[in-house]
């Protein structure tokens, strides 16, 4: 997990992000246990408070469930949940702007998927 101290993203907000791309990329299994609070803040060198912070935001979500006294653990079906809610998110972000964009500079359907096409091509 590497964290951008520069980055105007909160910390808690990429400590969350970095476990959800775990998760995402099978890093971290459903069931499998997290790092402690006090682990994490160790080895990035921050707040225990602030890396509870994080975890406690996938705990909100579903993500992330607490054993008492075990720890944290990924939750059955958090894959599908990140899955879900990344998708949304993408299409929220990505397509609807893409497509007012596409809109406004007149281009058909057909046009933009030749540019979808090429951008694959080109950056793959």
């Amino acid at each position: 997990m590497k964290l951008n101290f520069d980055n105007e993203k909160s910390i808690y907000l990429q400590i969350a992000e970095s476990i959800e791309d775990d998760i995402l990329r099978d890093a971290l299994q459903e069931e499998e246990q997290l790092p402690s609070t006090n682990q994490l803040a160790t080895l990035l060198q921050i707040n225990p408070a602030t890396a509870g912070k994080g975890i406690n935001l996938l705990v909100e979500e579903g993500i992330v469930y607490k054993k008492r006294g075990i720890g944290m653990f990924v939750a059955t079906g958090a894959r599908e949940k990140l899955r879900a809610k990344r998708k949304n998110a993408f299409y929220q972000t990505y397509i609807v702007t893409l497509l007012h964009e596409a809109k406004n500079l007149g281009l058909t359907h057909a046009e933009l998927f030749t540019l979808l096409e090429k951008g694959e091509k080109e950056h793959g």
